[in-house]
């Protein structure tokens, strides 16, 4: 399947199996974790990188195909300088370290989002890692870096049109799509906000079109593999329609065979 493909959930409806195909994460309450054991801020961000490992390691033993995390918004640059400057040396530092790890393990690195703001070092860093790890199948591991669905958007828009130079109208979901910055993933099944907050913050406002929802209390240094188990739990427990009404999901369901292995 190329990276344009894949369904979207707007026009067709997906298959759906027990296990998100995929998980996009908004890591809220660092800053919040750290406030509670009177720590500095900066404390509850590396803290949070255990967090991330544990996840991750969760995702493969589980099945999960693409995870996507939203690390640094376009907003946070208005945090206070010197936690701007630590969360930059903490993705330059996890990437030294883990690099090696993720390729090791199979897991395919992405970052989505305007790197114009970084170090030519840090995007350097990433540039290599992505290339490294290209092939591998495992798991697509997607960070979201200076990024924000609105810009997301606009940037998608602004490539259809300049492919396109001679049309005006009659464009699709498909060519906006194919455009974004995810494009080389499905849509994400299964959205987690920890931190209390339930709000999407600018996070995949077109993918997230027909996502399921989840919203934890638990912050971010705190989530581990119970807590994820748990969202999944939740998300198992949904219908997802996709525009159909439960008479049709049940015929739906009823009209694939139980050898066929499908959920």
């Amino acid at each position: 399947m190329t990276e344009s493909s894949f369904i979207s959930s707007t026009r067709d409806v997906p298959a759906v199996s027990g296990v998100p195909r995929h998980i996009a994460i908004i890591m809220d309450g660092n800053g919040r974790w750290a406030r509670k054991r009177f720590l500095p801020r900066v404390a509850g961000h590396s803290r949070g990188v255990e967090s991330v490992r544990s996840v991750i390691r969760a995702c493969m033993e589980r099945g999960v195909s693409y995870l996507t995390l939203f690390a640094f918004s376009s907003e946070n640059w208005r945090r206070p300088a010197d936690e701007v400057s630590f969360l930059m040396q903490l993705f330059m530092r996890s990437l030294q370290k883990e690099v090696d790890r993720l390729h090791d393990n199979g897991i395919r690195f992405r970052v989505i989002g305007d790197l114009s703001r970084f170090d030519p070092k840090l995007v350097d860093m990433i540039r290599r890692a992505e290339a490294r790890t290209a092939a591998n199948e495992k798991l697509t591991l997607t960070i979201a870096a200076n990024y924000g669905g609105r810009w997301d958007i606009l940037q998608a828009m602004t490539r259809m049109l300049a492919k396109h130079p001679e049309r005006r109208e009659g464009f699709t979901e498909e060519d906006l799509s194919g455009e974004l910055s995810l494009n080389y993933g499905p849509e994400p099944d299964l959205f987690i906000r920890t931190g209390g907050e339930q709000r999407i913050s600018n996070f995949l406002l077109w993918q997230l079109a027909y996502s399921e929802l989840y919203f934890t209390d638990t912050l971010w240094p705190d989530f581990d593999v119970a807590a994820l188990d748990e969202a999944i739990r939740s998300y198992q427990a949904r219908e997802r329609r996709f525009g159909r009404t439960s008479e049709q999901l049940r015929q739906a369901e009823g009209a694939v065979s139980p050898s066929s292995g499908h959920a």
